[in-house]
């Protein structure tokens, strides 16, 4: 079976069965600063992102919005990204030897990489969904129907699986043979390469034009689109123009919070930083923290959405 044949490829190519990540701090007096920290941001991202979810799914008239649509699935995504990398510095905090298996190494790997791609995908069909709505108002019902709409999340979710496999295709039949120690609070592609018993120059390559190059295409067209949209906001009047400029702001602010990391570590030469784990902390366990927040801060129809549920579950515990 290929599950059978994944194994015995990691078995033979690989005498390393787990890896030592150092984490973001080995002073236990640190250890337990991020522990309470790290366990903040979490609990904050679940519940900011799924009361998101929740709170458009209860709305039928957010929910039928392809713009809202959009975001409800952003949420859960930030939701499992955050799920991927959190707990598992959580728990490492509490532990002065932090391990992680080969597979399970490899399966991290993976799902990270898996859901910043379909990630990638969804914000760039919601700078789509404003570029029709703005700039092709009159054909918005028509072009944003629920059908383009599910099409887009499938492309999502293939071209994140796609995306996924190829990076962890040729991680695998990599031999890890020696060292074991990474540098990292998680697996990542190019901390793995350094450790490989191997010339990984090719490799490294593959990351920066399967990873960097993808990402710095995507924010380009972003940006364009973005450019485009803000300027066909010129014919409309003021306070269209406010409530538009205020959609597009959180678009733009998340956008770059989450391509700017990126590009940073994947876009350049293969080689790693001491200072890669504090930007990845941005990319993998800020960002998805501080989106639902964005996206709400300014955005009048989701707050009085919010609201409503509150007050209906403040009622239904009362009663």
């Amino acid at each position: 079976s290929p599950r059978h044949s994944i194994h015995l490829t990691m078995e033979n190519q690989s005498h390393v069965t787990e890896f030592i990540l150092l984490g973001l701090s080995q002073n236990s007096d640190m250890q337990t600063i991020i522990f309470v920290i790290f366990l903040f941001f979490y609990l904050t991202t679940l519940g900011g992102n799924l009361f998101i979810v929740v709170t458009i799914i209860c709305t039928p008239s957010l929910l039928n919005s392809p713009m809202y649509f959009f975001l409800s699935f952003l949420s859960f995504l930030d939701a499992c990204f955050s799920s991927v990398i959190t707990p598992k510095v959580i728990v490492d905090a509490l532990y002065e030897r932090k391990t992680i298996s080969f597979r399970g190494c490899m399966m991290q790997l993976f799902a990270e990489h898996f859901l910043a791609g379909v990630e990638v995908i969804i914000l760039s069909a919601m700078a789509y969904d404003r570029y029709v709505a703005i700039c092709k108002p009159l054909h918005y019902v028509t072009i944003m129907n629920q059908r383009l709409c599910l099409l887009l999340v499938g492309v999502a979710w293939a071209g994140g699986f796609l995306h996924s496999t190829i990076q962890v295709s040729f991680i695998i039949p990599l031999p890890f043979c020696g060292p074991n120690v990474i540098d990292h609070f998680m697996c990542d592609l190019y901390p793995l390469l350094k450790l490989a018993c191997t010339d990984t120059h090719a490799h490294g390559f593959m990351v920066v034009a399967n990873s960097g190059l993808f990402c710095i295409i995507i924010f380009s067209l972003l940006l364009v689109s973005y450019g485009v949209i803000l300027h066909s906001l010129r014919t409309y009047g003021t306070e269209a123009r406010r409530k538009a400029l205020s959609t597009c702001g959180s678009h733009i602010t998340v956008v770059v919070m989450f391509f700017a990391p990126c590009i940073f570590v994947y876009a350049r030469p293969p080689s790693t930083f001491s200072f890669d784990k504090n930007v990845a902390i941005f990319y993998t366990i800020l960002t998805p923290m501080l989106n639902p927040l964005i996206y709400t801060f300014r955005n009048t129809e989701v707050k009085n959405a919010m609201r409503r549920m509150w007050s209906r579950t403040s009622v239904s515990v009362e009663k």
